[in-house]
């Protein structure tokens, strides 16, 4: 995935609810930099508005009656080069979500969210930066998660062992919703060494955005 530049962010809407798509569609027509360039009503819509539009951002409903966003992201983030995903939730912890957002969607926006946070959350995941912090993350995981099983810790543990000490360091701070200039601030390093960390484990630990990282760090338990 890569960030949009120098052209107007391409977005999908896909939710069972024609209001919330007319909605969302006026809210953004007036924004010369966002433009919805298709719109569903069902997850089985979803890899024929991708391959004919190719958007750069997927606004997914997570509960639809056929094929719900939960599958309809796994999906799509399964593809080589997918496009970002963000999930649309009524719920502020939605077990849904969580499960979302470890397969790789960027993050989840509420529908009842201010206008101006739903715009400006499009503008930064189009960016290349998830709209939902590891902070946000960690509240969602403590709300739905099941506690995480001996066997999960030790796989996350030993993913972890991949980084080195300081690659582990940066992660324990992106887990605990960090800004990388909090980060660097903390650690005592520039901020362009703290994205290239960011970069690393993202790379080492084959996962495709910081709130996989926070999730990462949660199942192998080492926050307190």
């Amino acid at each position: 995935m890569a960030g949009v530049t120098g052209r107007p962010v391409r977005v999908a809407v896909v939710d069972d609810d024609p209001l919330v798509r007319s909605g969302l569609r006026l809210l953004f027509a007036g924004r010369p930099d966002l433009e919805v360039v298709a719109e569903g009503a069902d997850g089985t819509e979803v890899a024929g508005i991708v391959d004919a539009h190719h958007p750069d951002v997927v606004l997914l409903d997570v509960r639809m009656p056929r094929v719900d966003g939960l599958e309809a992201a796994e999906r799509l983030c399964a593809r080589p080069r997918p496009p970002y995903v963000v999930m649309l939730t009524t719920f502020h912890a939605d077990a849904y979500v969580l499960r979302a957002l470890r397969a790789g969607a960027s993050g989840y926006l509420l529908k009842d969210a201010p206008p101006r946070e739903l715009i400006d959350a499009i503008r930064r995941v189009a960016a290349g930066e998830p709209i939902l912090s590891p902070a946000v993350t960690r509240r969602l995981i403590e709300q739905v998660a099941d506690p995480v099983s001996h066997d999960r810790r030790v796989a996350a543990r030993a993913r972890l062992e991949r980084a080195t000490d300081r690659e582990r360091e940066v992660a324990a701070a992106v887990a605990r919703g960090l800004s990388n200039a909090q980060i660097a601030d903390e650690l005592g390093m520039g901020v362009p060494t703290v994205k290239a960390h960011v970069s690393r484990l993202l790379t080492k630990l084959d996962l495709d955005n910081r709130v996989q990282i926070a999730l990462l760090v949660h199942d192998a338990s080492l926050l307190s």
